[in-house]
């Protein structure tokens, strides 16, 4: 039987992770909690009471970027529930977020399970919560404060979010607060005077257009510019360091002009910039430099994060559009979770060899490769393979690059006379991530990305039908992601 979390968990007691705790400029590298992985933890000691359910501040909890709980805990009878995780930076309280799970336990504290943050520089945050005070009343209840209610302990004042009830009236983003809650709107919106709805922001004379950087009228309207060497992202309101997602790394650009004094390094401090005399450049790969890949969505996410701290005292000549004398750049890449791989062989009943060709679709590319053994450990190169029908087909799909926490799921296979995966005429290998010719073996893969298989060479009936073309559709899930389509393999309808 698992062990209950409640008497099963790891205490996190630093005093720093405390909300009170504030990261002092001169202080040097932040900490982060990249040792945090997935296990059950309890907040106890100078670190704090609990998680705090409210937006936390940049630079507090001895970090950057402070991890604050987005819902209100959990009574004991809930067990344990999903909750959302916010890490506040840059002024938005909830630029990153991750999934975790929390349980009320006996004696009125909670335990977290805590995944490992995306980027450094991470930390959870603890809470010193509020004791109630002694109502002189027979009931000798306590009374806690507007905006708190009182915890399972029976004396611990828990803050109330707001936001889980109607949004708390804000009519498009609702932000918990110690004791309140905010109302904020999207890019290129303001509060209207009721400090809940939205309205157009109609010129740059109005929060500078929502702009980060410079605003212009332009015919009636406005338009939003960017520094040299910047690029305005996709919401044409705010700008960033220009960043190329290649298949299995990542590069980034900053401008020399725009990193002053400082020098930059991912979240694996090895991994450092190098300057080419106008920019500083960092190239790394999808399972180096401390990168973390993740499935979100429909997405396959890599983030890091560049840092940059000063090489002199702060204040040196150079340092410019950088918080308390270091420079914080979150680095995302994405990728689409399905691929579609394609590969032709041209079939003959006289023995003849056969010829074949292939190619791959996709930014996280996979390929679809004829292997010359049951091993898989050699696929055909630049050679014309002999192989008979009747003879056995071993073809697998393979990744271009191995990153750990990632699985694949073969959804479907099927073979066409032609090189048009769309075409009426097919023939299905594997449907629904289930294998629906009985011919077709798959055999075990060196890991979760590979997928390899064995099938009897066989063609289409008619003469005109003289070439096979498979064509297999690629899932990728988290490989720990027990609810993942890829965890539930073959799925009958």
């Amino acid at each position: 039987a698992a062990l209950d979390p409640c008497s099963a968990y790891i205490s996190l007691n630093e005093p720093w992770r405390n909300t009170e705790h504030h990261v002092n400029a001169s202080a040097g590298v932040p900490l982060c909690d990249s040792h945090v992985d997935g296990e059950w933890y309890r907040f106890t000691g100078m670190a704090g009471d609990a998680m705090p359910t409210f937006c936390i501040e940049e630079n507090h909890c001895g970090t950057h970027a402070p991890i604050w709980l987005n819902g209100s805990h959990p009574h004991r009878e809930e067990g344990v529930v999903r909750r959302q995780a916010c890490a506040s930076f840059n002024g938005d309280c909830c630029l990153w977020n991750a999934s975790l799970e929390v349980k009320a336990c006996v004696g009125g504290y909670y335990v977290y399970r805590l995944p490992r943050p995306s980027v450094c520089f991470h930390v959870y945050c603890g809470h010193f919560y509020d004791i109630c005070d002694e109502t002189e009343n027979d009931s000798g209840e306590c009374q806690c404060a507007s905006g708190t209610t009182l915890g399972p302990d029976g004396q611990t004042c828990l803050d109330v979010n707001e936001c889980e009830q109607g949004n708390g009236g804000c009519a498009e983003v609702c932000v918990n607060m110690k004791g309140s809650h905010r109302c904020e709107c999207g890019v290129g919106r303001v509060l209207g005077t009721d400090r809940r709805s939205c309205q157009e922001i109609e010129g740059c004379h109005n929060n500078n257009g929502g702009c980060s950087h410079s605003c212009s009228m332009v015919q009636g309207s406005y338009r939003c510019h960017c520094p040299r060497g910047l690029v305005l992202t996709e919401d044409r309101h705010n700008c960033q360091v220009p960043v190329q997602c290649q298949p299995s790394s990542i590069e980034v650009s900053v401008p020399r002009e725009l990193v002053g004094g400082l020098e930059l390094f991912l979240s694996n401090s090895s991994c450092r910039g190098v300057s080419n005399g106008t920019h500083v450049n960092l190239h790394f790969s999808l399972k180096t430099c401390g990168t973390v890949v993740e499935v979100s969505g429909e997405r396959i996410v890599a983030t890091n994060l560049v840092t940059g701290l000063p090489r002199q005292s702060p204040g040196s000549s150079g340092d410019v559009i950088v918080r308390t004398s270091k420079l914080l750049l979150p680095v995302t890449c994405e990728f689409p979770r399905q691929y579609e791989v394609s590969d032709g062989y041209l079939p003959n009943p006289r023995d003849a060899a056969l010829e074949m060709q292939g190619h791959s679709h996709g930014q996280f590319p996979f390929s679809l490769e004829l292997f010359k053994s049951a091993e898989f450990s050699e696929p055909y190169r630049g050679t014309t393979p002999s192989l008979k029908l009747h003879d056995s087909l071993f073809f697998g799909v393979e990744p271009a690059e191995r990153v750990d926490g990632l699985a694949t799921l073969v959804e479907s296979c099927f073979a066409t006379p032609s090189p048009k995966a769309d075409q009426a005429l097919k023939y299905y290998l594997i449907k629904d991530g289930c294998i629906s010719d009985e011919t077709v073996k798959q055999v075990s893969s060196r890991d979760q990305l590979s997928k390899h298989y064995q099938v009897p060479v066989f063609k289409f009936v008619g003469k005109d039908n003289k070439e096979v073309f498979l064509h297999c559709r690629v899932l990728v899930c988290g490989s720990e992601d027990g609810a993942s389509r890829c965890s539930q393999g073959c799925r009958t309808r």
